[in-house]
């Protein structure tokens, strides 16, 4: 497994979005969703906010103990960034990165309302596209990524990756 400073490919982060396509969103999945999140992120006693969203509706929250006020706000900008461009936000990140820009040169938003930073994944479900998010913040930005997708994976029953 790679360390957390190792960034996936633009081409590895779509492969990850491909493979955790839900076949719905209601509140039972987002709740489930979220209790699976809070439980592995109590296990390994992980600093987190955890939160999942449908359009603009939010159907899970929850702060872990060493959490902060600050994560929220950065899950909610990096949220804003999967609603916008229908990509994780570590798509974004990446992106930008290669590029040497940021999404206030490249695309002009604002930076106190999104960022390009990872720990949100969009929530495509079959036949309907994107209908929402999930984002965790709280770690390094590539391990709040990769934690997202192990639960969405697991949620699925999709074999680890690796």
């Amino acid at each position: 497994m790679p360390s957390g400073d190792e960034w996936p490919t633009l081409e590895e982060i779509a492969r990850q979005e491909e493979q955790v396509v839900l076949p719905a969103l209601d509140e039972d999945v987002a709740y489930a969703l979220g209790q699976r999140a809070v439980a592995a992120a109590r296990d390994e006693r992980l600093p987190v906010v955890v939160g999942l969203w449908r359009g603009d509706h939010q159907l899970f929250h929850a702060a872990l103990p060493g959490s902060t006020a600050d994560n929220d706000a950065w899950l909610r900008r990096k949220g804003r960034v999967v609603m916008r461009f229908e990509r994780s936000s570590l798509a974004l990140a990446r992106l930008c990165r290669d590029q040497g820009t940021t999404l206030t040169e490249k695309f002009a938003l604002p930076a106190e309302r999104f960022s390009a930073a990872g720990g949100a994944v969009p929530l495509r479900v079959r036949s309907a596209g994107v209908v929402g998010w999930m984002g965790v913040s709280g770690l390094p930005q590539v391990e709040d990524h990769r934690f997202v997708v192990r639960m969405l994976r697991e949620h699925l029953g999709l074999a680890s990756e690796g």
